[in-house]
């Protein structure tokens, strides 16, 4: 409590201590700072019109002093209008009290103040049990990003003379993109990109168990691949493979996610290709000429209809041709003018990202020539992935 008034002083500390409060005094604006620093006061009783600073100017110091909690401050004032009362508010007050003092209206001012510290309090004792959940979720997720990581863990892989290079940016911790590729044997190669619906745990979660469906180091456990004797593997037709991921995840209870994929085989003796669409956006056919065209009737996602059948796309690769693989997050992205990309812009950038070399660095620039037309910038809404096959002529 200050005042520069040692009667008010002294009448005001009565009726407080009365009360059961613990009170402070000081003289000044400067001497109630000084004891602000130490004691850390839950409520200040400010005179308004003190000599040297007045309650208006130690209203505003006192909020600016670091705290722990808040501190609830009250102006004694014999103002009452209007544009005074807000000027105080400006500084920082919290509530005012005419002159002269009331006792029953100066308790029920200080309660009224107690019980905004209250739940002040409360207030903060949940957010930091909050922060503290977050932390931990943080953490998990962090590792659950490393974890989801390592289901890529190679970006570019040649094979003979052809290259396949890999990009994955999820737009959170974790996503529900996944790009990959296996090769059986010297002659076949496998690549696909799949887009699990959602985003977050669920989704990636789902990313994982497909992941373990079609992945490379364990040939025996991969779908998309038969088994001929120990060391022999041939490919299972993509419409196939798309057929039996759809039965694992039509079949299973509780499962509401579905998934869009292309999945393609390439005969490295040939220049042969397969692939399967379902419901994923269409591969991206570059000629060497110069010339290209989207590929693919779009098909129904994988997972979504239990009797659902797919329909393989054929063709044939000549030395420099490249296909590339994508999810719905390039074509779908906003762009500042709040239209979608879509395959044109798509087909823009990537006529922009002639000189950006091969490989990764192709897939690199790409990425970076999205994220400056897009609205949200380098914060995309959805998560991108692609992988580019290039072919380099038969072996």
């Amino acid at each position: 409590m200050v005042d520069d008034s040692a009667l008010q002083l002294k009448i005001l500390s009565a009726m407080l201590k009365r009360r059961g409060f613990e009170v402070w005094q000081a003289e000044s604006g400067e001497e109630a700072l000084a004891l602000c620093e130490v004691v850390k006061p839950d409520a200040v009783l400010s005179d308004w019109m003190m000599p040297g600073m007045d309650g208006l100017e130690f209203c505003r110091r006192f909020r600016e002093m670091a705290r722990d909690s808040y501190g609830y401050f009250i102006l004694l004032t014999s103002k009452s209008e209007k544009g005074e009362i807000a000027r105080g508010l400006d500084a920082g007050a919290d509530d005012f009290l005419t002159k002269p003092v009331n006792a029953d209206e100066l308790h029920a001012r200080i309660n009224a103040g107690a019980r905004i510290l209250s739940m002040e309090r409360r207030l903060s004792e949940t957010l930091g049990r909050l922060q503290a959940a977050y932390d931990a979720i943080d953490r998990d997720l962090r590792q659950a990003r490393t974890i989801q990581e390592a289901l890529v863990p190679e970006r570019s892989r040649s094979f003979g003379a052809t290259r396949v290079s890999l990009l994955l940016k999820p737009c959170g911790h974790v996503g529900g993109d996944l790009v990959g590729m296996f090769s059986p044997n010297a002659g076949g190669l496998g690549v696909y990109s799949i887009d699990v619906s959602g985003h977050g745990i669920t989704s990636a979660m789902m990313t994982a168990r497909v992941a373990g469906y079609l992945g490379g180091d364990f040939p025996d456990q991969n779908i998309a691949l038969e088994r001929h004797g120990d060391d022999v593997a041939t490919f299972v037709p993509p419409e196939e493979v798309a057929n039996r991921l759809n039965r694992r995840l039509a079949a299973d209870p509780g499962v509401v996610e579905y998934l869009t994929m292309v999945y393609t085989t390439i005969d490295l003796t040939s220049g042969a290709v397969s692939f399967v669409q379902a419901g994923h956006p269409p591969p991206l056919l570059l000629r060497a000429d110069g010339s290209a065209e989207y590929l693919g009737q779009g098909g129904l996602p994988v997972g979504l209809v239990d009797l659902a059948t797919y329909a393989p796309v054929d063709l044939v690769l000549g030395p420099g041709d490249r296909l590339l693989l994508y999810s719905d997050g390039i074509t779908e992205a906003m762009l500042k003018d709040g239209t979608m990309l879509g395959e044109e812009g798509l087909l823009r950038i990537v006529r922009n990202c002639g000189e950006a070399g091969r490989g990764t660095e192709f897939l690199d620039d790409l990425y970076w020539r999205l994220t400056q037309v897009t609205e949200t910038g380098t914060r995309l809404e959805d998560d991108v992935s692609a992988a580019l096959i290039e072919f380099g002529g038969v072996q």
